[in-house]
């Protein structure tokens, strides 16, 4: 049997550990994009408060109000579908990272797995053959499902961004029209 070494072991900690340390300064990155998008978000929003109040005050009677009203209400929406893709991007993206990685190691794991099942399959007794070629076919059967449950993970997600989409541009559509509503009913 074949065990590891001294050197091959710290060698794989090291390797570990660096790919905690990767996969935590990824996740800090997407916390920052987070946090600068709030500020972002905050900061513009103070300033449109403080105009749509001096709009509000500067308002001779009801209809010129809900006028005002309904030139808020678009770009209300609009802004929070954008914002809501921000969140949807950023959200991605960490994953993404996250996805990678886990894929890489993945790969290497079983790289490392079938070497080590090769080399006990290449040391088995004369007569074991079908036992060798149970195994194979049980390996080729587990990456296949893997490969399988992979495709279909990576389907669920460009439906799930596909239907992310098509919400956020409905409701910017409704409230484009709801918008325009109100404007000719004021």
């Amino acid at each position: 049997m074949n065990f590891m070494t001294a050197d091959q072991f710290a060698a794989a900690n090291k390797a570990n550990l660096e790919t905690l340390f990767g996969l935590t300064h990824k996740a800090f990155e997407g916390v920052e994009k987070l946090v600068e998008l709030n500020l972002q978000v905050a900061k513009a929003t103070l300033a449109e408060s403080a105009e749509n109040a001096k709009a509000a005050l500067s308002v001779k009677d009801a209809q010129e109000l809900l006028a005002l009203q309904a030139s808020m209400l678009q770009p209300s929406a609009e802004k929070a579908a954008a914002y809501s893709r921000h969140l949807y991007d950023i959200a991605t993206s960490t994953t993404g990272e996250f996805t990678k990685t886990a894929e890489a190691q993945m790969a290497e794991l079983q790289k490392s797995f079938a070497g080590m099942v090769d080399g006990a399959l290449k040391n088995a007794p004369a007569g074991s053959e079908q036992a060798v070629t149970l195994v194979k076919s049980a390996m080729t059967a587990a990456n296949n499902a893997y490969e399988s449950v992979h495709k279909a993970a990576k389907q669920a997600a460009d439906i799930a961004e596909a239907n992310f989409t098509a919400v956020t541009n409905t409701a910017v559509k409704a409230s484009q029209a709801a918008a325009k509503s109100a404007k000719r009913a004021a």
